[in-house]
């Protein structure tokens, strides 16, 4: 489900800077679960005044069944297939901050879409915050094995290299969630900020 674009709260310089230099280009959030991408998310697009979408929300609608379902009745390469569809269709979209699964980033189809239509966020969060976190909910399919600890353990083995090829990067901490917000305004723009001056030179050298 898409939320609604809210007012922008905030009209700070780094707000308006932020919207100016994305030039229409989605924010994508990436990281594992419990790392932060849905509340820090729905809040980012709230400053900014754009709408918010979590992809997980967005498989379950299309596919009318909720994730644990349709990991156990058609298994995990399905469910993959469905997240890539779904994501594609969401970065076709207008632009809006989109949250998506902790496995979705690791598909190279799907990192070539974000790079081409999003700025890229990773929310990095180290193991005990992380467990804190899914300990509350029970629909983790892939942390329902005996030892959840170990399996998280081997996930962020396996996938914070590929995470570290996202455009920007923020430490989920237990801090205010404006604290995080900003942050993740302030990591995005020093990105940004890098990332445009070749291109400006490019347009000032044209004839």
């Amino acid at each position: 489900m898409i939320d609604a674009p809210a007012p922008v709260q905030s009209s700070s310089p780094s707000t308006a800077r932020l919207l100016e230099k994305l030039r229409g280009r989605h924010i994508v959030l990436v990281g594992l679960m419990g790392a932060g991408k849905t509340s820090v998310g729905k809040r980012l697009a709230q400053r900014l005044g754009l709408p918010f979408v979590d992809s997980d929300h967005a498989i379950e609608e299309s596919a009318r069944m909720t994730i644990p379902e349709i990991f156990a009745e058609r298994g995990e390469t399905e469910f993959r297939a469905g997240e890539r569809k779904v994501i594609a269709r969401l970065l076709g979209e207008r632009q809006q901050v989109i949250a998506t699964g902790g496995g979705a980033y690791m598909d190279a189809e799907t990192r070539a879409r974000v790079r081409e239509q999003a700025v890229s966020l990773w929310l990095n969060a180290e193991l005990p915050t992380l467990m804190r976190r899914v300990q509350r909910r029970q629909n983790r399919p892939l942390l329902q094995g005996a030892d959840p600890e170990a399996t998280m353990r081997e996930l962020m083995e396996r996938r914070y290299p590929v995470y570290a090829e996202a455009n920007a990067s923020i430490m989920s901490q237990e801090v205010p969630h404006e604290l995080m917000v900003q942050a993740a305004v302030d990591s995005l723009l020093t990105y940004l900020d890098k990332a445009e001056p070749a291109s400006d030179t490019l347009k000032d050298a044209a004839p």
